[in-house]
């Protein structure tokens, strides 16, 4: 089955106009996405992987097929210099052809010299399958305004293969435990002896595969880097710079905070959560990363696509009151969002921090409940419900 993408058109237009970059982790379908879906838009296409030894001799000669519409460059971050590479072959052929690159790497984050792409290329990052996607279902979204909540019939075997099995489309359509600790196994083995391996220096992979295992255990909690350095053993150093490292292959990412003279807040410390949840035993901390998951995905979206400053947060103070996530656009509460496996009951600090911050929209959402309802101005949702008004 070739499920299409939700960026597929998007990305189809601006390649009109410049070069798309499409980050996102290893295994998210970005090759399929890339040759199956976005060439659909161009009569023809040529790629090329930088792992391929063929492939490879054949972009350092620029060597691109004259019958080419559309060149897709894969893994190319892993050249030194492919940033100049790609913005001397654009500015020469923009005229003649469209420029995809992909990598399961930040793209604007890995600079190893070359001249500014600025104004040259559109930045993308491709998530996993969410449960609006893969039912289809397409939203429209007004930052800073209700969100809108379709009146669909919904799937729970698609929500319950989706939490049990992740949204990485390989692990996703097998849909079997033996498959999906298999395919987590090779995913590990191949972030860290290729992608660590080629764009970094760390020699001690020991020590970082077995922060990499204590990470799964540690999703949605404040993260404490003088405790995973005890853990580990290594300096405080190491563990900043392995974090920023699993963050930039999309491996894990953090939210932090939000800060308001309103609250005492917490200064620092973020919580931390995995790409792929289906790594996650425990299921209330799977619970709690797939929705962090799938609000991320929206912010990215209305950033990458819309060009609004939509980010994803969490409310916690010195006192321990405490909201899962807070989605915000330019830089003010725009909804606020607690994930519960069946707790029906309003979380106190829901109510004190929509009155605290004038948070225009609260919501708890339950996974084990088919009821929906107000309870003053929190709306107590099914998990379905919530995720299918997401992107």
């Amino acid at each position: 089955m070739l499920q299409d993408r939700y960026l597929a058109s998007e990305i189809q237009r601006d390649l009109k106009k410049k070069m798309v970059f499409l980050g996102g982790p290893r295994q998210v379908g970005k090759t399929t996405f890339a040759r199956e879906i976005i060439a659909r838009a161009f009569r023809s296409f040529a790629y090329f992987n930088w792992d391929n030894r063929k492939d490879r001799k054949a972009i350092q000669k620029a060597e691109w097929p004259a019958t080419a519409k559309l060149i897709i460059l894969d893994e190319i971050h892993k050249n030194p210099k492919w940033k100049t590479l790609i913005k001397g072959e654009y500015d020469q052929h923009k005229e003649r052809f469209s420029f995809l690159v992909t990598g399961s790497a930040r793209l604007n984050v890995y600079k190893r010299g070359g001249d500014s792409m600025l104004g040259r290329y559109h930045y993308y990052r491709l998530h996993p399958f969410s449960y609006a996607e893969v039912l289809k279902i397409k939203n429209i979204f007004n930052p800073g305004q209700e969100l809108i909540f379709p009146n669909c019939k919904h799937d729970p075997g698609v929500l319950e293969k989706l939490f049990h099995f992740g949204g990485f489309p390989e692990s996703f359509l097998e849909a079997d435990p033996d498959f999906l600790r298999r395919w987590h196994n090779e995913r590990k083995y191949l972030l860290f002896k290729e992608d660590i391996r080629d764009l970094t220096a760390i020699k001690d992979l020991a020590s970082m595969e077995l922060l990499c295992d204590l990470l799964p255990g540690k999703a949605g909690s404040p993260l404490s880097l003088n405790s995973l350095r005890e853990d580990v053993e290594v300096t405080h150093k190491a563990i900043v710079n392995w974090l920023d490292v699993f963050e930039n292959l999309y491996y894990s990412f953090r939210i932090f905070p939000f800060q308001h003279k309103r609250t005492r807040s917490l200064k620092k410390e973020p919580k931390l959560y995995l790409w792929d949840w289906s790594e996650i035993e425990d299921e209330a901390r799977r619970l709690e990363n797939m929705a962090a998951s799938h609000l991320l995905k929206l912010c990215h979206y209305l950033h990458d696509v819309h060009g609004h400053k939509a980010e994803l947060f969490y409310l916690r103070d010195v006192d321990k009151r405490e909201v899962d996530f807070l989605v915000t656009h330019k830089g003010k509460p725009w909804f606020s969002v607690e994930a519960k496996m069946s707790d029906e009951n309003v979380s106190p600090a829901l109510n004190y921090y929509r009155t605290r911050l004038n948070i225009p929209f609260s919501f708890q959402v339950v996974k084990k409940t088919e009821r929906d309802f107000w309870s003053g101005d929190v709306r107590v949702m099914p998990l379905a419900t919530f995720l299918s008004g997401l992107i």
